[in-house]
């Protein structure tokens, strides 16, 4: 019953991000770090309310760590966030579950973890899936690359942080603070390309943090309640979604080897996780 309980908090959770996605590119009208700011304060109303009402302690312990977790977790958001505007939606999140390669290579250096030969062959499988990528998806620019590339490398670095972080901290604490950072910079830093929203807009943009807290939510739980064998390659419907939801709403057209090449850069990420899973 817990497994299923948590195969569909998963699928919720990949709905949830998957929408997302879509009302990103939906909205890439509005200058990037505008969409950081309401992604960032549709989550903050949640996050605070949670540690108010359980009374967890808003600053945590360990504060460099937090500060350099959600600086990093910002940084990782607004090159995603910008990738977007360069590529379908399906590609940029493709692009972007490389992210777990990188954390095993930043692992490596960082944590002095291992990384077997045979890891490497999957690795170079998801790489190979990303030139086929780029190279059969005429709509993705060599920037937009860049963009994806760096924020699925910033994002490996994030899972370094947190599990530099361990369970030291409540997981809402870290939330709250990547969420205030990414409130403040995208604050700043969107003041000089403001668009005011009107009607339609300002619900869509709220509700990037919306969707963004409960997709996270339900990973949370999808976790903590069933096998991550067997969980964690759900997680990567989310790209199916992705495609299903950008062809279907915003009309993008997807070459056959591009979903090839997607589809090679997910299968070498799984079988790492297989791997890793199999020989500990």
């Amino acid at each position: 019953m817990d497994l299923k309980k948590a195969i569909y908090y998963m699928v919720f959770s990949t709905v949830a991000f998957a929408c997302m996605n879509v009302i990103l590119k939906y909205l890439t009208e509005y200058h990037t770090f505008e969409l950081v700011f309401f992604r960032s304060i549709g989550t903050l109303f949640f996050t605070f309310s949670i540690l108010i009402h359980r009374k967890i302690p808003i600053l945590g312990t360990h504060r460099k760590l937090l500060v350099f977790r959600g600086v990093i977790g910002v940084t990782s958001m607004s090159l995603f966030f910008m990738a977007i505007h360069y590529m379908s939606v399906g590609s940029a999140v493709g692009l972007r579950y490389i992210s777990p390669i990188f954390a095993a290579i930043f692992a490596m250096f960082i944590l002095k973890e291992k990384v077997k030969p045979v890891q490497w062959l999957f690795f170079l499988l998801s790489f190979i899936g990303v030139i086929a990528l780029k190279g059969f998806d005429k709509n993705i620019s060599i920037l937009g690359l860049v963009f994806a590339v760096s924020a699925a490398a910033t994002s490996g670095l994030v899972y370094i942080v947190i599990r530099k972080i361990g369970d030291k901290e409540h997981p809402i604490v870290i939330i709250n603070y990547f969420m205030c950072i990414a409130a403040v910079v995208g604050g700043i830093l969107s003041v000089f390309n403001w668009k005011t929203p009107h009607g339609m807009d300002i619900v869509l943009l709220l509700s990037l943090g919306v969707l963004g807290y409960f997709g996270q939510l339900f990973m949370t739980k999808a976790f903590q309640i069933g096998e991550t064998n067997i969980i964690a390659p759900i997680k990567y419907i989310e790209v199916v979604f992705s495609i299903v939801a950008g062809i279907g709403f915003l009309g993008e057209k997807y070459a056959l080897l591009s979903i090839v090449g997607m589809g090679m850069i997910i299968t070498g990420v799984l079988l790492n996780i297989w791997y890793k899973r199999v020989n500990p």
